[in-house]
């Protein structure tokens, strides 16, 4: 069995990293194409060194771009790519343009492409990546949905039960084995920093950034946090927010610490000794859920329902006013939720479910 990986951002190739290892692992043949969809260093080539991954087989150095001109490159050199290796399987992870490009490359190709983790949804239209993941998940041959929840969706829309696996997300994987790793390497001293004496929070989506009135009540609210708890609020800051923090000509306080955006094994350890996080991000969501770490979600909806069933993130909106009041709620809570992502053997469940598949 030959399969071809498809990675384009930093979240893919942390989770698609227990993947790669478990192909290696079990000497499977496999090939490594990377899309360049995050195009900086520290928004990824960092993370090939620092999860100890080979580096990419291909490389698309697609880079920033409209919509239409990224997904067209992507697709052009994958087509080139898949043509010529012919994989028996395309793995995509997630919601991105580079799993949309994949999905449709392989489809047309008659290649069979496998969606891990299939089945989410946020139900708003108006997001990029509820598209990419509705598509991806409707061309799809094999689905490796994390949770029940996420396969009744995939059945509801018509997605035919033989084809949908319940796995469990790789981010499980990823973090119990490399938070050993990240407690090795690195200390969150190295920012001046000590346990539960700080809040952590990220914001990257574009219905929070490109909104001026909203980004700027998101922000204002950060600082609200930081003063009602007298402790930092430490923001690793995406490059899409501080650029447009810089449009709109903002000072932060000092009580927002902005840094740059950090490494895995940074941030793993960032997240895990802090008293909160607050975010935007999916993968954050399901970090925290995994690391035990409060979350509340500054979005109107998320497509990880789960972690909110666990009781490890309050969904919160993006222009609360209330956001010290559910903070305190969300510190008042035991950190003795269940994860629901998981067994730490996802990886193993896959590629087993793949072998399985390509005997028959």
């Amino acid at each position: 069995m030959r399969l071809g990986l498809v990675v384009g951002t930093r979240p893919e190739i942390i989770k698609m990293s227990p993947v790669l290892r478990q192909c290696q692992r079990q000497d499977l043949d496999f090939f490594l194409v990377h899309t360049g969809q995050h195009y900086s260093y520290n928004m990824d080539g960092l993370f090939f060194d620092e999860l100890d991954l080979p580096k990419p087989n291909f490389s698309l150095n697609v880079g920033f771009g409209g919509f239409s001109d990224q997904l067209g490159k992507m697709m052009s050199g994958l087509e080139r790519i898949l043509s010529d290796d012919n994989p028996d399987y395309v793995l995509g992870e997630g919601d991105t343009n580079s799993v949309l490009a994949a999905a449709l490359v392989a489809s047309n190709l008659r290649i069979p492409f496998v969606h891990l983790e299939a089945g989410l949804r946020s139900y708003n239209p108006a997001m990029q990546e509820e598209r990419n993941r509705i598509i991806a998940d409707q061309v799809a041959d094999v689905l490796f949905p994390p949770t029940s929840f996420a396969r009744d969706v995939l059945l509801k829309e018509g997605i035919n039960p033989k084809k949908a696996f319940i796995t469990g997300n790789t981010i499980t994987d990823a973090v119990e084995y490399y938070l050993p790793k990240a407690h090795e390497a690195t200390s969150i001293e190295k920012f001046g920093l000590h346990p539960r004496q700080y809040f952590l929070a990220t914001l990257h989506r574009a219905e929070n950034a490109d909104y001026d009135e909203i980004l700027r009540q998101l922000l204002a609210n950060l600082e609200k946090v930081s003063e009602a708890y007298q402790v930092p609020v430490v923001f690793p800051v995406h490059p899409r927010t501080r650029s447009r923090i810089e449009e709109l000509q903002l000072t932060l306080p000092g009580c927002i610490r902005m840094i740059d955006p950090v490494g895995f094994f940074d941030f793993l350890l960032l997240e895990q000794n802090s008293l909160l996080v607050l975010t935007d991000s999916g993968g954050v969501q399901e970090e925290c859920c995994i690391l035990q770490v409060p979350c509340i979600t500054l979005r109107d909806d998320t497509e990880r329902p789960e972690t909110l069933e666990a009781g490890g993130n309050l969904l919160v909106g993006r222009t609360t006013k209330d956001l010290v009041i559910h903070v305190k709620e969300m510190l008042n809570r035991p950190r003795n939720w269940i994860n629901p992502l998981g067994d730490g053997e996802v990886a193993s469940h896959m590629i087993d479910t793949l072998l399985e598949l390509n005997t028959k």
